[in-house]
């Protein structure tokens, strides 16, 4: 993806950001076991769509952070999982 796709995408992906060759996002919770639900909940998505984001998990927080290995950069498949990540959330 060439980078005036990305930040189209970007613009279109409220909260995700272009970091260091990644898209990423933090989302914030109130204590460890909805951190956790969260992180549950979008490994099924990441199961389901056989793409799969680094993680940072902490007490109160999950960063969440899609590349694509095989093209050595930002797919567009990338963007699909962000939007179904967000999904997961009210």
């Amino acid at each position: 993806m060439v980078p005036g796709e990305i930040e189209r995408h970007l613009s279109g992906a409220p909260g995700w950001a272009l970091v260091d060759g990644a898209i990423e996002k933090r989302f914030p919770f109130p204590d460890y076991h909805h951190t956790l639900a969260f992180v549950n909940a979008l490994a099924w998505v990441a199961h389901a769509e056989d793409h799969h984001p680094d993680l940072r998990v902490s007490y109160g927080s999950c960063t969440v952070r899609f590349n694509t290995h095989s093209v050595g950069g930002i797919s567009i498949n990338d963007f699909i999982c962000a939007a179904k990540v967000d999904a997961l959330l009210p």
